[in-house]
């Protein structure tokens, strides 16, 4: 692959606090990344918020309002991002579908390859900028947008369960498993926007664990303890 779109939880950059941000994980990932960006694979990143926020979990606001605080999260946790990628040697940029003045750029297609070109690590903040859609749908909008290869799924499980695994300990895992299959059983890989869009635009996803030893490498490999979605 020649480039990827990795997705990050917001949880899973928090660590075992659940909230905010827990540093040697976030290098961990940094680390990582920038052994991809050394053997020239561009690497597009965008973040969910729930370390910070859950706009679905507010049962008092307007959910409009509500997705708005969720979009400035993804903000907060790329421009944190971005500083730790920075801290280990790569140059970074954060683009946005909104203007955060002088803190990130406007997303374009145009600017983000001109800066892959670069050997930049390209962080998509804000979700796809509007209520209703999730940072999974923001994930897929933009592995699509920018031709990437493939869209990595760093999660907190190590891949697609035929059942939730805490609920139950005897679901199985899928080593592959074709995305028509995923939307027909309607298992919870992404959303079911975000699914859909890689149907149809020939998507391929690799879901693995991000605390697992240098899991994000291991994708790339294909040698890699997780569940690859086929198109």
């Amino acid at each position: 692959m020649k480039r990827v779109l990795l997705k990050l939880s917001g949880e899973a950059l928090a660590g075992e606090k659940k909230q905010g941000f827990d540093e040697p994980t976030v290098l961990k990932v940094a680390r990582q990344v920038k052994e991809l960006t050394d053997r020239q694979i561009q690497v597009g990143v965008v973040i969910g918020g729930g370390n910070f926020w859950r706009g679905r979990t507010s049962e008092h606001m307007d959910r409009t309002k509500a997705d708005q605080i969720g979009m400035l999260a993804t903000v907060m946790n790329c421009i944190y991002v971005s500083e730790m990628f920075r801290s280990v040697g790569m140059m970074t940029q954060v683009l946005t579908p909104f203007s955060c003045g002088s803190m990130t750029k406007l997303f374009s297609k145009d600017r983000a390859n001109k800066y892959f070109a670069h050997n930049m690590v390209v962080f998509f903040a804000g979700g796809t900028g509007h209520p209703y859609f999730s940072t999974d749908t923001a994930t897929a909008l933009r592995a699509v947008e920018i031709e990437a290869d493939g869209i990595l799924l760093a999660k907190a499980v190590d891949g697609v369960y035929d059942q939730d695994p805490k609920v139950n300990p005897n679901a199985k895992r899928y080593d592959s498993i074709s995305i028509e299959e995923v939307i027909a059983k309607k298992l919870a890989v992404v959303d079911m926007t975000a699914s859909i869009m890689c149907m149809e635009n020939k998507m391929p996803m690799y879901v693995f664990a991000l605390n697992e030893e240098n899991s994000i490498v291991k994708a790339i490999s294909g040698n890699f303890n997780g569940t690859k979605v086929t198109v």
